[in-house]
């Protein structure tokens, strides 16, 4: 099972031009991100999110283990002093690309691990069957917004949370960004549910479901 978030604007934005981002959503949303990483058995991040916000990726907010963590580094940009590469608060995997030499040192809980390219990329699908030999089968893929975009594209997501905010940012850093359609036929449809999250509304979209157009 893979499951993705994107914390967003009403206008859906998820940072700002400058990339800033703290906090978009409250408290109650933080909460729930912490309670699905303490479901899941992985939280996958891209560089990009690692670079700029030296997450934690850990569960504080609630009750719960700590899944993997998992840094998709396709070109080995990330660098070696994140926290999380030094913290030992839970087993971290780094995924770099084939011919990369990824920068170190590292902490003994930090695994490292090569994976073809595509595109200058990884597919989501090898991502998803390299955790899965892991024993890592119910994955949460956390950010950015161009790395959920590309899973949910790749078609691998059984469902996508997007908690949304009650402010207007106006210009900035868009959410999901796919390929372009041409008619609103084309437009994914999943089965949707709503729920309060404080002053956030979470849409809770099942992708393994479609709805009516």
């Amino acid at each position: 099972m893979a499951v993705a978030q994107l914390g967003q604007s009403l206008d859906g934005r998820i940072a700002t031009e400058s990339g800033h981002s703290h906090y978009i959503n409250g408290l109650e949303s933080r909460i729930h991100l912490h309670r699905l990483r303490a479901l899941v058995e992985a939280v996958v991040v891209g560089a990009g999110t690692a670079c700029e916000d030296n997450p934690q990726l850990t569960v504080r907010h609630v009750t719960g283990p700590q899944p993997v963590r998992v840094i998709l580094d396709p070109s080995g940009r990330v660098p070696a002093d994140l926290q999380l590469f030094h913290d030992g608060a839970a087993p971290t995997l780094h995924l770099h690309g084939e011919d990369v030499e990824p920068a170190g040192p590292v902490g003994a809980h930090v695994s490292r691990q090569t994976l073809p390219l595509r595109d200058g990329g990884f597919t989501p699908a090898a991502v998803l069957d390299a955790l899965a030999q892991r024993g890592l089968m119910r994955v949460l893929i956390e950010g950015g917004g161009i790395t959920v975009s590309r899973f949910l594209e790749a078609g691998v997501l059984d469902r996508l949370h997007l908690m949304v905010a009650p402010l207007l940012i106006g210009s900035g850093r868009p959410g999901l960004v796919t390929t372009p359609i041409a008619t609103l036929s084309e437009a994914l449809r999943p089965v949707t549910r709503t729920f309060r999250c404080g002053d956030d509304t979470l849409f809770d979209l099942d992708l393994t479901r479609t709805g009516a157009p």
